[in-house]
């Protein structure tokens, strides 16, 4: 069973992609690589069981366990040890990033309060697309009643664009509601 996003992808959104930028390849159309989800929880130095509760959650969000992230250096400022535990993430490929993705942008980004869509200057000039959620609690698989601690998480959509615009046909023809 093929996501139905992938599907549409390669039915629809290749050809008119083909037609918009004047590709003579299938292969030249740019198409969405890889997915990574990224929590970061300073808190999680004073309070580790933050972070289990996080993995948690992420693993559901996603369907796939999350790794552990790790500080790489010491900053006494932040009371942060080299090698202590301060977040997690997943990285989605294949069917799993077509179903998130699929989820992310029907779903999910719906129930956000007050949304006016995402900010369409989030690309970092190469094709990627990085957009942050304030609320966990926005995926219909994360239990309301057992979220202890309401965070933030990061999505990054790592596409095989060459540059911003042609990133940014694909998302919107992908169904990204882009603010005007």
């Amino acid at each position: 069973m093929r996501p139905r996003l992938l599907e549409r992808y390669r039915t629809v959104i290749v050809p008119r992609l083909s037609t918009e930028f004047g590709y003579k390849n299938v292969h030249q159309v740019p198409r969405l690589e890889k997915i990574v989800v990224n929590i970061g929880l300073g808190e999680a130095t004073q309070n580790p069981k933050l972070l289990e509760k996080a993995t948690e959650e992420l693993a559901l969000i996603t369907g796939q366990k999350p790794a552990i992230r790790k500080a790489r250096k010491s900053i006494a400022n932040f009371k942060l040890r080299e090698g202590q535990a301060i977040g997690c993430t997943v990285t989605l490929r294949g069917d799993r990033m077509w179903e998130f993705f699929d989820r992310l942008v029907n779903i999910s980004l719906p129930r956000v309060r007050d949304f006016k869509g995402v900010s369409p200057r989030a690309f970092d000039g190469r094709g990627n697309y990085s957009l942050g959620l304030r609320e966990q609690i926005i995926f219909p698989e994360v239990d309301y009643d057992k979220v202890e601690r309401v965070t933030g998480l990061n999505v990054t959509v790592v596409t095989t664009a060459r540059n911003d615009a042609e990133a940014k046909a694909l998302l919107s023809h992908l169904g990204v509601p882009f603010r005007s």
